[in-house]
């Protein structure tokens, strides 16, 4: 993976970076931090500029995001309830009003986690998805994008550039703020999936008490 984002910046320069970056947004997995460490590292050995990488990877990001929203725009509070309806919904448990609060918390709250979630691994990406399903305004999302996304890209791409040749451990020591971040998420999958047990388990053992 990493030799193919240096090739691509090298071979296609801002164009390397735009594309990179929009898939970055798309599919979390790819790491923002080698591609902007190097595009860092790179104003200082090619023809790439500041300014240029900065606008570049931004420009880069809303594109990804916008691609995200559109997605959350299809699955609106309908389709959601549909879900919610169905035979995995009900075996979830899920609760058409537990999803209409959130829909509520997202219209009240979903402005900062636009902005603040662009400085976080993986939720950068994601949040565009739970925007657009609230049908945060078009024009409000891609100033709050366009922004949150502008200082992420200018922290990582300075900072590579600042490391020089040594970009590669700047992008490992934030590679592990992202596997922490991972790691999280997984903690809160497993304990979720284990509370969903335990509640199942709990209501399969009160049916065989109530039945004796």
């Amino acid at each position: 993976m990493e030799s193919i984002i240096i090739e691509a910046i090298n071979k296609f320069g801002y164009l390397g970076i735009v594309f990179l970056i929009a898939i970055e947004n798309i599919f979390p997995p790819i790491p923002s931090e080698v591609i902007l460490t190097f595009a860092g590292f790179a104003t200082t050995i090619s023809n790439i500029t500041i300014i240029g990488a900065i606008v570049s990877s931004t420009i880069g990001s809303v594109l990804g995001a916008i691609v995200l929203y559109c997605i959350g725009r299809v699955l609106d509070e309908e389709r959601i309830n549909k879900i919610v309806d169905s035979k995995l919904g009900k075996t979830l448990r899920l609760k058409k009003q537990d999803i209409h609060k959130t829909f509520l918390w997202f219209d009240n709250k979903g402005k900062l986690a636009v902005f603040f979630g662009r400085f976080i691994p993986i939720i950068r990406s994601l949040v565009s998805i739970p925007a657009g399903m609230a049908k945060i305004k078009i024009g409000l999302f891609l100033i709050l994008t366009t922004i949150g996304s502008l200082i992420w890209n200018i922290i990582l791409i300075m900072l590579g550039r600042v490391a020089g040749v040594s970009w590669k451990v700047m992008a490992s020591h934030i590679g592990k703020y992202a596997d922490f971040v991972w790691l999280g998420l997984l903690i809160i999958l497993i304990l979720g999936i284990l509370i969903l047990f335990l509640k199942k388990f709990k209501k399969i053992m009160f049916i065989r008490i109530k039945k004796r």
